[in-house]
């Protein structure tokens, strides 16, 4: 199948196919799941942006449209840092944790079902048994 790298990545697109179909009940995309999952682990359930940005792997562009199309759907609510007012925090909203805790064991269960349906295929099985 190829290089190492390149079955990665295979087994990633796999495994994001599976991932966002679960989610799609749920209306969320994967961002903005991963961004509701890290904010609900959070101390506070908040992060400063760009601690979000690079939790989810997005940058600061692409996580301030995520967090505005959050933000309009109240499940996250932008705050002000109380000691640095540049500084801008995205909290979880009581329905954003209602959302992602709905949402998680889909993704959960897709996960491991993605994981499983790759362990079949002899190009990925290798990888598959070392990400568990």
């Amino acid at each position: 199948m190829g290089t190492s790298w390149d079955r990665l990545v295979a087994l990633h697109s796999r495994i994001e196919q599976e991932l966002a179909r679960a989610l799609t009940p749920f209306d969320l995309g994967l961002s903005e799941y991963r961004a509701l999952s890290r904010l609900a682990v959070a101390p506070h359930g908040e992060l400063r942006m760009q601690n979000l940005a690079e939790a989810i792997g997005l940058n600061q562009s692409s996580v301030s449209r995520l967090v505005a199309r959050l933000d309009q759907a109240d499940l996250t609510a932008r705050t002000m840092c109380a000691d640095d007012r540049r500084g801008i925090y995205s909290a979880i909203t009581a329905h954003g944790r209602e959302r992602q805790s709905a949402a998680e064991p889909a993704y959960e269960a897709a996960l491991e079902a993605a994981l499983d349906l790759a362990a079949g295929d002899p190009d990925l099985a290798d990888l598959v048994a070392t990400l568990r």
